[in-house]
């Protein structure tokens, strides 16, 4: 996947320190550089670039106004010195708002953002799901990828990283290391696109990543407890017990 790239900023220095944090994704290609607003607007429309690095205070046009006069919309990492435009620039849908002095980091962080969204670029939430089932490889049967929601947001998610799934209603929760997401899928649909040797079912209302799972303890009536990385205590149904001692024997 090749990204052409514009960077936007009125101080050689930014834009040189922006290049040289670049270097390392070749997927990544520069195709211009702005050092002034009518400048990048003339440029983002011409050149269609998937991608801008965008400073927010420049001479004449600033980086809102940019945004406003451009035709092409592409994803937005802002580059600023200015804390205070955050907001404002997350209502423009905004990738990232990385403060200067740029630290490396950090900068990683919001490469890595701009090329998960730009790897899951769908018109709307359908099309995407549409997509993940038909695009997948004819080789490849389970999901690496679920689409969740947090807050307003539709985040592509590494399956890799749910700890354990708990149905609630007509939805799922699933609960990574460090968060918590919603999917519109009930547990059972999301148990077929998981993979049985990584994900196992303890409950009717509860899938575990058999990664994460710390402990097995019995119970005083003979059930069993799961007890996971992050503390979290499940018990197995009689159903599914016979189930899991097989995958951890």
């Amino acid at each position: 996947m090749k990204i052409d790239c514009l960077v936007i900023d009125d101080e050689k220095l930014a834009r040189d320190l922006l290049l040289e944090f670049l270097e390392p994704y070749p997927e990544i290609e520069v195709i211009a550089e702005c050092s002034k607003g009518q400048e990048a607007v003339e440029k983002i429309d011409k050149l269609k670039p998937k991608l801008i690095f965008l400073d927010v205070q420049m001479p004449g046009m600033n980086g809102f106004d940019v945004l406003e006069a451009i035709t092409h919309k592409p994803y937005v990492i802002f580059t600023t010195a200015y804390d205070q435009y955050a907001i404002q620039a997350f209502d423009k849908n905004a990738v990232d708002y990385v403060l200067k002095p740029l630290d490396e980091e950090r900068f990683k962080l919001a490469i890595k953002r701009a090329t998960d969204r730009i790897s899951a670029e769908k018109s709307n939430v359908e099309d995407i799901l549409m997509n993940l089932q038909t695009n997948k490889k004819e080789d490849e049967q389970y999901s690496s990828h679920l689409f969740v929601q947090k807050s307003e947001k539709l985040l592509n998610l590494d399956v890799n990283d749910i700890v354990h799934l708990e149905a609630s209603g007509d939805y799922t929760v699933l609960t990574t290391k460090n968060d918590q997401y919603l999917s519109s899928s009930g547990i059972g649909k999301l148990e077929e696109k998981l993979d049985p040797n990584k994900f196992i079912r303890i409950h009717r209302s509860t899938i575990i990543n058999l990664s994460y799972l710390k402990e097995i303890e019995k119970h005083f009536n003979g059930g069993l407890i799961v007890k996971m990385e992050n503390g979290k205590s499940f018990p197995v149904s009689r159903t599914y017990a016979k189930q899991i001692r097989k995958k951890v024997v």
